[in-house]
């Protein structure tokens, strides 16, 4: 494979994912079948820039979305980047490339009434999914921790000492969330019925199926969304709009962005304040009711 060195960078030196990877390789095959029926003789190495703006051209008359299109030209920029690193090319033929435009995407969080509505008010049953489930969503409001993060948790990683939980992030990036009163005894009554559930292969996962083995990705999306479904008529119903109340509700609190963006496991603001939009608004709602020229006589 010509780009195998690459791939190898990726997941070896970068610690990406493997799903991240195969994202990688499938947007580089693509492009090199491209280049192979429409360029004779070129490779990845020797393209120019036009030839790359005919494939977008392609895409784009092909429906897919501008998102999407992004994704696959990041792809082949970070590609041209480590070919310059390692000195395989001396032009980078992306380096003046504008992403195309795209709309923005707003998350609509889960109010505080509907955070009420099913982790105070639903019934989950005191079986051993029932407690899980219901430890799963605390922990998504709770922590504001991804999908791949919670189903990775292991025992270890929750410190009632300390009252701490170890959440290992994007690249392997560990960092520690403090451990709130009410998840503490919710974990601890969750252990207390999975050790009947375990098995040697899953001993140290946290989250197990009643089979004893791990849970997986979609197991939980389709956990958040089967509760939630019963009290929210929002759109999407998944772990990254817990993600997202979480991180909504404790800006709306007053929290610092600095913290959030801690807690959450960024690496930037930029990517913290995509979070901001609804703190903003609930804003201007204080400042239009407490301001002494803006309230109604």
């Amino acid at each position: 494979m010509p780009f195998a060195k690459f791939l190898d960078y990726l997941q070896l030196e970068k610690n990406y994912s493997k799903h991240t990877v195969l994202a990688y390789k499938n947007d580089l095959q693509s492009f090199l079948d491209y280049c192979i029926s429409t360029f004779e003789g070129h490779t990845l190495e020797n393209v120019n820039y036009s030839q790359i703006r005919s494939w977008i051209v392609l895409l784009v008359d092909s429906g897919l979305n501008n998102r999407s299109i992004n994704r696959k030209v990041a792809s082949l920029k970070a590609y041209y980047k480590f070919l310059l690193k390692t000195n395989q090319i001396t032009v980078n033929p992306l380096a003046k490339h504008k992403a195309l435009k795209t709309a923005k995407k707003i998350e609509v969080p889960f109010s505080k009434n509907e955070m009420t509505q099913v982790l105070d008010e639903m019934e989950f049953g005191e079986d051993f999914e029932g407690i899980r489930d219901k430890l799963m969503i605390a922990l998504f409001y709770a922590t504001g921790m991804r999908r791949i993060e919670l189903v990775n948790l292991k025992l270890q990683d929750i410190d009632f000492a300390n009252k701490t939980i170890k959440v290992l992030g994007k690249r392997n990036k560990e960092r520690f969330i403090p451990l709130m009163v009410s998840i503490e005894s919710s974990i601890k009554k969750y252990i207390a019925v999975r050790n009947d559930y375990v098995n040697e292969d899953t001993k140290d996962s946290l989250f197990l199926l009643k089979s004893g083995d791990k849970i997986y990705e979609s197991l939980v999306y389709r956990t958040i969304n089967k509760y939630f479904s019963k009290a929210s008529t929002k759109l999407k119903k998944s772990p990254h709009i817990l993600r997202h109340t979480f991180a909504t509700h404790l800006l709306n609190d007053g929290a610092d962005l600095n913290s959030v963006k801690e807690l959450l496991g960024h690496s930037s603001l930029a990517s913290t304040q995509v979070y901001t939009h609804n703190s903003i608004a609930e804003l201007k709602k204080q400042y239009g009711e407490a301001h002494p020229r803006n309230r109604k006589k």
